[in-house]
């Protein structure tokens, strides 16, 4: 609980630093998308970026958040969504980590996270991070097994000058279960060009969230990122959407999950990460 008269980041207009959408919804799948919002607490003054730059893929993950929505209808699923963003504190890295708030992002100069203090970064850590983290554990606390964990995300089709040619890429740190057999069914299913760990990997530290929350308690966990001129507008999102519904609606019963909730017959064990 916050002490009275201790400084806050968020203000009174500003909102809850997450969301939970669909709490109670039917599937064994949670839906997580860390990096739905690029809404900086007016307190930051903006963190001191060019307004483009605060609507650029720095600041969040575009698309991002129409996609979880439309997937979580099209599953009934519950999303926990992130509504500050990435760069006053990245929810899918460590509590006050390095990459938690960035001074520079590609190209982008962040003025507002320069040199910050370690009373900024804690306070930065408490109003945003842990919010977030304590929403998704309750969340999970309170679902009956099985439980399958999948965070969405999105990438920019250019970085650092060189264009990426992947479009849908599955992660995975340890446990590689559903990563692999979405990519199998993806290659089957749908044109895009799919990869496993891309255009990011573990050595990136970007599976935080999985780590934390899927890995140690053994819930089947997929992180997706679909490049995001895939998802400009509501079709693209919605296209994308129908596609991961259906990977999962193919996947999840092959590894032994049906998506009314029930177990059919023994999980497949997990395989070698690579």
């Amino acid at each position: 609980m916050t002490a009275p008269n201790a400084p806050t980041l968020l203000g009174p207009d500003d909102g809850p630093a997450c969301e939970l959408v669909n709490p109670a919804g039917a599937s064994p799948v949670v839906l997580v998308c860390e990096h739905a919002s690029n809404f900086i607490p007016a307190s930051l003054n903006g963190l001191g970026m060019a307004a483009e730059d605060r609507q650029s893929h720095a600041a969040w993950d575009i698309g991002a958040e129409e996609l979880s929505q439309q997937l979580s209808v099209l599953l009934d699923a519950p999303l926990v969504a992130g509504r500050v963003s990435r760069l006053v504190h990245d929810c899918n890295r460590p509590a006050g980590g390095a990459g938690a708030f960035p001074a520079q992002s590609e190209a982008i100069a962040v003025p507002g996270n320069l040199d910050l203090d370690d009373d900024a970064q804690a306070l930065r850590a408490r109003d945003i991070h842990q919010p977030f983290h304590t929403m998704l554990e309750d969340l999970l606390a309170a679902r009956a097994a099985p439980v399958v964990l999948v965070t969405l995300h999105s990438f920019t089709p250019i970085y650092h000058g060189m264009q990426r040619e992947v479009e849908l890429g599955l992660l995975h740190s340890s446990d590689d279960r559903l990563a692999r057999m979405m990519l199998r069914q993806a290659r089957a299913l749908s044109p895009l060009r799919s990869a496993l760990n891309a255009p990011y990997g573990p050595a990136d530290g970007v599976l935080y969230t999985l780590e934390r929350h899927a890995v140690p308690a053994g819930h089947l966990n997929v992180m997706v990122e679909f490049r995001n001129d895939l998802l400009l507008d509501a079709g693209g999102c919605g296209a994308m959407a129908t596609l991961l519904a259906d990977l999962l609606r193919v996947s999840l019963p092959a590894l032994g999950v049906a998506l009314d909730g029930a177990l059919d017959g023994a999980p497949v064990p997990a395989g070698p990460a690579s």
